[in-house]
């Protein structure tokens, strides 16, 4: 009934047959609720190419695979299979305006086609370069792609003019990380055990979009310190394409406090107040994620006396064809020991406090925040050896469009610990570095989160819940130090004459009577403003949190800390074009 979706369990007949590559590397993804249209695909460092084999049902006049900035059907960059009248089939690279309609690219990038019907499924395979320097295609880059695609039933006279949108069930968005990391430790030592972290028959309802979550108590034996060395996603057969992310939550509470068994809709009303403290990420798995494997110097601790013995799995639902009738228990397996390995793991929160001292004005396509963690916070907290940094989970709510965070040392930018410029908050996991980064005392992580608010009527503020907004980079690292959240806000003063500015010279109701988010949105928004308050965040010292475990702060002045300077900012990726 269930498998893990590292590793895919569907025949793959030219990959099989044609290509000599370890089947660990085969990626999966189901492109449809019920998974009979799915894309497989494998990469090639080496010459930067992707080979996708993808399987539909065989009664089909048109089939379109295609990549879009942010899911939409249009403008977007297509392969495109379709027969036409004589039932001869053809393959083209293509392309579809704004108004959805379908050009023939002048340069046919959707290379080695191959296709091939077994039974009542079609399955074909072509390459593509991942930049090929064709102004109307998609360059698939590190972090999220989206994926659309679209059919239809009947036959085409020609290709240019076909319109790409089709009705109901008839096309498809998913997102994925296509260019995974293919340098994953999947052999495990004997020793290791299985713990299931997963829902219990869920009905999964018949609606777009549903985060269900499940209280769990560890079983006794975690009363003693475990490490994990791996987690996967562990998914019913029957519910795989609509198992879009997961997440499991420790609940960070006193070790004796009893968290409420709470088996619902995360968001409902009725979610017990006590399970709000489920919210330190532990794992996180994202449709098409390999396992995750920790290095082999460093697990991940689970358990011990200090530690609140309760977790919360977040399944994310993903229907938008809204599907009934479907039961789900799906979660994350996690490989663990009470054989400890040589170090700890850790977690360090980046970026941004959780404070409506940051703010995102209402209208804009895109617009910046900036989390500092400083080197004078660095200097104080990490061991002479540093860290050496090996995961990464980016984390914004429903604005965020971008992020990445910049790694500075003595002025001089580093190469980048991680991007997503097609960033989703739906779309979430703890992705491992393909190549591990070492953080000296000293050193400087800037984390910037771009948001769109182009359908926002008032402004955004920071803080917790789903509407406000946050922009976090929980980085997974060893040792274990005391540091676990180094973060900024603008500080109080500077904030402060922003809003003396607005009343004196703008004429807006702000007031220092007045709270910060009451200031905010007394604001009626303009270019103007709006860029005053870019240049404010831009130039601004920071109020810092440099914070231990306990909660704590490491000794320093930590208010009126002045900005990073990149001298030497690192310059873009080059193109071969």
């Amino acid at each position: 009934m269930f498998r893990p979706l590292a590793i895919s369990a569907i025949v793959l007949v030219f990959f099989k047959s044609s290509i000599q590559i370890n089947r660990d590397q085969i990626f999966h993804a189901p492109l449809n609720g019920d998974g009979s249209v799915s894309l497989n695909w494998i990469l090639d460092y080496s010459k930067k190419t992707i080979t996708f084999e993808v399987h539909i049902p065989s009664l089909y006049g048109w089939f379109a695979l295609g990549f879009s900035e942010r899911g939409h059907y249009f403008p977007a960059d297509y392969c495109l299979l379709w027969k036409d009248l004589k039932k001869r089939t053809h393959f083209d690279d293509t392309w579809s305006d704004t108004r959805s309609i379908i050009h023939v690219d002048k340069k046919q990038d959707c290379q080695k086609f191959r296709i091939k019907h077994v039974k009542n499924v079609t399955k074909f395979t072509f390459e593509r370069q991942f930049d090929t320097c064709d102004f109307e295609d998609y360059v698939i880059k590190e972090g999220t792609t989206h994926v659309v695609w679209s059919r239809g039933a009947d036959p085409l006279y020609k290709l240019s003019g076909l319109n790409i949108t089709s009705p109901g069930d008839d096309k498809g968005m998913v997102r994925v990380q296509l260019l995974k990391n293919t340098n994953t430790i999947l052999k495990l030592p004997s020793y290791v055990n299985v713990l299931d972290i997963v829902a219990d028959k869920v009905e999964i309802p018949s609606e777009e979009t549903t985060y269900w979550c499940h209280v769990h108590k560890l079983n006794q034996e975690f009363t003693n310190k475990h490490h994990v060395y791996r987690y996967e996603a562990h998914i019913s057969d029957t519910s795989e394409g609509l198992v879009h992310h997961m997440e499991v939550f420790h609940c960070e509470a006193p070790p004796d406090q009893e968290i409420p068994l709470y088996v619902g809709k995360c968001f409902a009303n009725d979610r017990p107040e006590e399970t709000q403290v489920c919210k330190r990420v532990l794992a996180a798995w994202a449709m098409g994620a390999p396992p995750f494997t920790y290095p082999e110097e460093a697990g991940l601790p689970l358990g011990g006396a200090d530690f609140n013995p309760y977790v919360m799995l977040e399944v994310h639902y993903n229907n938008p064809e809204l599907k009934s009738g479907f039961v789900d228990s799906s979660g994350i397996r996690f490989y663990v020991s009470p054989r400890l390995k040589q170090m700890d793991a850790g977690v360090i929160e980046l970026g941004l406090e959780y404070t409506d001292k940051m703010a995102i004005p209402p209208g804009q396509e895109s617009f910046q925040l900036t989390g500092y963690c400083v080197s004078e916070c660095t200097a104080v907290s990490l061991p002479p050896e540093g860290i050496t940094i090996f995961g990464s989970q980016l984390h914004t709510h429903l604005a965020g469009i971008k992020v990445h965070t910049r790694h500075v040392r003595d002025g001089i930018e580093m190469m980048e610990l991680n991007r997503d410029d097609h960033y989703s908050t739906h779309f979430q996991e703890i992705r491992k570095l393909k190549k591990p980064v070492k953080v000296l005392p000293g050193d400087a992580l800037i984390t910037q989160c771009d948001y769109n608010t182009e359908e926002r009527e008032n402004v955004t503020l920071g803080g917790f819940a789903i509407t406000d907004e946050m922009c976090v980079n929980y980085v997974h690292y060893f040792p274990a130090t005391d540091l676990e959240v180094c973060k900024s806000a603008i500080s109080d003063q500077a904030l402060n004459s922003y809003f003396n500015y607005m009343k004196q010279w703008e004429n807006q109701n702000t007031s220092f009577r007045q709270g910060i988010s009451d200031n905010y949105k007394a604001i009626r928004w303009n270019k103007m403003r709006v860029q005053l308050l870019t240049d404010v965040y831009k130039e601004a010292p920071l109020s810092m949190q440099c914070n231990m475990s306990s909660g704590d702060r490491f000794p320093g002045y930590w208010e009126n800390t002045p900005v990073t300077p990149v001298l030497k900012p690192l310059p873009p990726p080059p193109r071969t074009c």
